[in-house]
């Protein structure tokens, strides 16, 4: 699916494991009321190369979308964190990293590594109905974002790569002020701002983004901690027809150019993370949403 075609959607808008994922330490699970579609969460003790092949990843596609000369279990990294809302004791937070290598194809101003469930297709069980995202994230302070530059963490790409339909960001976004560079950002594929809220340097930020294919309509949930999510924009009006995948990670554009897919500065000997917790989509068909 990934051609050079791809580029048009992103313009508008470490080290290997060392061990088995760790055990979970946390609250129990939240409850998760709706139908799982898609089910991103990773066990407790699974092993770094699980990630690496199609024999053995059940969670992912393990070929998309990262460095070419990386395997995921050299990029994914399970932090020694307690455990997200979703989590619970079963299963762990997935950290993705970047680092000099993290060069997709020839896209040379970018560093990204980004994951993809494994069963989602452009025109597939994701893209009808009424589904919702859940993602949780919380920060390394380890492997701090420069958010000098953008950065895209979560997105639905359209099934032409022309847009993404949705896109979670942080950071200094191209061509725009710089003043909420600190704040995650929810905007549609026009970059109209959907919802806006400051990066926790601390806790786990939980968001759950309803997409309503059916009537073009996003809304947004969100909490902290192991807070319930609650409502906190919308449903609005939204473009979200196109079908499409969904992308999971960090894609880190470049400064000083307008060429961002190919040139620019990006800082040498990088080392950057995002720590996911709680991935899911789930079908939220007659307004069933885990809160």
């Amino acid at each position: 699916m990934h051609r050079q075609a791809f580029t048009a959607a992103l313009l508008t808008a470490g080290s290997a494991f060392a061990a088995p994922a760790p055990q979970a330490s946390g609250a129990p699970a939240a409850e998760i009321a709706c139908p799982i579609v898609f089910d991103g969460r990773v066990p407790v003790g699974t092993e770094p190369t699980f990630f690496d092949t199609y024999a053995t990843n059940t969670i992912f596609n393990p070929d998309y979308v990262k460095g070419n000369d990386l395997k995921w279990s050299e990029i994914l990294q399970f932090p020694a964190v307690e455990s997200s809302r979703f989590d619970g004791e079963e299963h762990t937070p997935l950290e993705v990293t970047l680092s000099d290598k993290s060069i997709f194809m020839q896209q040379n101003g970018f560093r990204r590594a980004g994951l993809q469930f494994l069963r989602d297709s452009p025109d597939g069980a994701g893209t009808t109905g009424i589904k919702t995202l859940h993602f949780s994230v919380k920060q390394d302070p380890e492997r701090p974002l420069n958010l000098t530059h953008e950065y895209l963490n979560v997105w639905h790409e359209a099934a032409d790569y022309s847009s993404n339909q949705i896109q979670f960001q942080i950071g200094s976004l191209i061509g725009k002020s710089s003043a909420d560079k600190n704040n995650f950002k929810i905007l549609d594929r026009n970059g109209r701002s959907l919802y806006s809220v400051a990066m926790d340097q601390t806790n786990w930020q939980n968001f759950a983004i309803t997409l309503n294919y059916e009537r073009n309509q996003v809304q947004i949930y969100y909490s902290v901690g192991n807070e319930p999510l609650k409502s906190v924009a919308g449903p609005t009006s939204v473009n979200i027809a196109g079908g499409g995948q969904f992308q999971m990670g960090m894609l880190k554009k470049p400064t000083g150019t307008s060429d961002v897919v190919n040139s620019g500065y990006q800082s040498r000997n990088l080392n950057e993370g995002q720590i996911y917790g709680g991935l899911f989509l789930e079908d939220s068909a007659g307004g069933c949403v885990s809160l």
